[in-house]
């Protein structure tokens, strides 16, 4: 589904370097959501606080990318140091089984997860906005999520490429009377000038506003959303939502270099992913290396992480991971002695490969505080628009990340990735996921990061970082370097328009790479870069899309 996507070109939205800013630094992808976000911060809030605002905007300004239908992965560090990170990542309702997605043919029947109630996993984001402002928050809920309520109570008008997906995902809203009366217009895609109101998402906001967790998990927007889905063909019960918990876990840790590097932990895919990948690479000067051979190296490092994310990673609670194991140097040593600088692998000879064919929609926003508090945060809810479904009543419009999970052993899923059973279908599970919000230090540097796009990106945080630590600090540079990827199979290397020169494709075929252009553009990373020592701020919004970073 993602490279069916078309991509708008905007002019990079990058801050000035701002000495002491008063507030702090906000990169999200979408204007109001920015604007959200620093009057929290102006309200006395601080990073933890303007996160809740930030994500509960995005629910109604972007409900293309995420939403409080969907789940999101929350990384934090306070000032002095002290890190946690908040899972909020959907669950599957105990209805959920094995094969719940295979035809009689004994295939996945990939309409199923993708589209409609049965898509949808139990939302997991409410419960993050409110673990999170307890967790390290000033401000109350209600005075967090004011901004996002009177958004969705007075409208909005959406952009370019909200209408755009409208129009790719129509099939799906129309399916849903209750969405197609919010998104549609009297049946059709709306036109330019169009205003979103969305009164019923305004109403369960408020209630999560002044009852908190109980306020979306049961009572009333419980009930509204189990008869819902369960008028339309899904399986839920209010005890799959009452049973719904935010779950802290522990950061993981890594060095590149002189790069410290903090990240996502499973049910993240992610932060594993890049951990490995970095190991692999520490082991090559790369910038001795010319450009071809540079890259070459990059994407064989790609290839093994991935490789290993299909084949070991799933929900920590019910799949044990060598974790230690996937995140040593000892073990990136290993894997890189298996590497060629002449030749490229292919995926089909590295041992343990999972058998199978061989064959998004996400948001990112960063945030730092003028006292140093930070939160790095990527939410979902799968494709645009998720599964298309609102249960009526609700406003809230639900996930398709059931998708996420391995439907079948070997068999890919929108994103064409492939997994095992680690990753295979259980009640209560969390899907594996490659959201991947990201902080690292270099000396007196930070850079904070992170973007939505599927299967991309693990890849794409991963070429952010390798900037960063060759010594870039300008946030600028990180999103809009040109974007390349491999994730083991299909064994092609896609690149994005511009993403490879002319010299680089013939270079990278010469030592047997495949090659494929992706139609667009794809990306929109928030970044944020910042001094402590100094205080010095700049923030820069990827310039693939319409985002706001600033600072003030």
């Amino acid at each position: 589904m993602q490279r069916l996507l078309t991509i708008v070109l905007v002019t990079l939205v990058a801050s000035p370097l701002a000495a002491a800013p008063k507030l702090g630094a906000i990169a999200s992808a979408h204007p109001l959501a920015t604007e959200a976000g620093f009057e929290i911060l102006a309200a006395g809030g601080n990073a933890c606080d303007a996160a809740v605002a930030v994500s509960a905007a995005l629910a109604v300004v972007e409900p293309v990318s995420s939403g409080i239908g969907g789940g999101a992965f929350y990384l934090v560090q306070l000032k002095g140091g002290k890190a946690l990170f908040v899972d909020a990542r959907e669950r599957a309702p105990q209805s959920a089984s094995r094969d719940m997605y295979l035809g009689e043919d004994g295939k996945p029947v990939r309409e199923k997860s993708l589209n409609g109630p049965l898509a949808a996993g139990i939302p997991g984001e409410p419960a993050g906005l409110v673990q999170v402002g307890k967790r390290c928050g000033r401000l109350g809920l209600a005075r967090n999520l004011a901004p996002a309520i009177r958004l969705a109570t007075e409208g909005f008008e959406p952009d370019e490429f909200h209408l755009q997906m409208v129009g790719m995902r129509q099939k799906a809203l129309a399916a849903a009377p209750a969405a197609a009366a919010v998104f549609l217009d009297q049946g059709q895609p709306p036109k330019a000038g169009f205003r979103l109101v969305q009164k019923d998402l305004a109403a369960t906001l408020q209630r999560l506003a002044r009852q908190g967790q109980p306020g979306f998990y049961s009572g009333d927007t419980a009930r509204l959303l189990v008869e819902g889905v369960n008028a339309a063909g899904g399986a839920w019960t209010l005890a799959d939502l009452a049973d719904y918990r935010a779950v802290e876990r522990t950061p993981l840790r890594g060095r590149y270099h002189e790069v410290e590097v903090l990240t996502a932990p499973p049910p993240s895919s992610g932060g594993v992913a890049l951990l490995t990948a970095l190991n692999i690479l520490e082991g090559y000067a790369l910038n001795l290396r010319d450009p071809v051979t540079r890259k070459h190296l990059i994407v064989e490092a790609m290839r093994r992480a991935y490789r290993d994310r299909a084949e070991y990673l799933g929900d920590p609670d019910y799949v044990a991971m060598p974790l230690a194991m996937l995140s040593s140097k000892d073990y990136a040593a290993g894997l890189r002695a298996g590497i060629r600088t002449d030749q490229a692998t292919s995926s089909a000879s590295l041992p343990g490969a999972p058998s199978g064919p061989e064959g998004t929609d996400t948001t990112h926003f960063s945030v730092v505080d003028a006292a140093g508090n930070i939160v790095s945060a990527t939410l979902s809810v799968n494709i645009p628009f998720g599964s298309g479904f609102m249960p009526p009543g609700s406003g809230v419009l639900l996930n398709d990340e059931m998708d996420d999970f391995s439907a079948k052993s070997g068999s890919p899923n929108a994103y064409k990735l492939i997994g095992s059973h680690a990753n295979a279908i259980a009640p209560g599970k969390r899907p594996l996921s490659s959201m991947t919000p990201t902080i690292l230090r270099r000396g007196d540097a930070v850079a904070v990061l992170g973007t939505p796009g599927g299967s991309r990106i693990i890849s794409m945080v991963l070429l952010g970082t390798l900037s960063f630590a060759q010594g870039s600090d300008d946030p600028a540079e990180w999103v809009t370097t040109g974007r390349y990827h491999h994730q083991f199979s299909p064994d092609v290397v896609e690149y994005e328009p511009q993403g490879l020169g002319a010299d680089d494709i013939a270079g990278l075929e010469k030592l047997g790479h495949t090659l494929q252009q992706v139609n667009r553009r794809y990306g929109n990373m928030q970044a944020i870069a910042w001094q402590p020592r100094t205080g010095q701020m700049q923030a820069a919004s990827d310039p693939r899309r319409k985002g706001s970073a600033q600072v003030r």
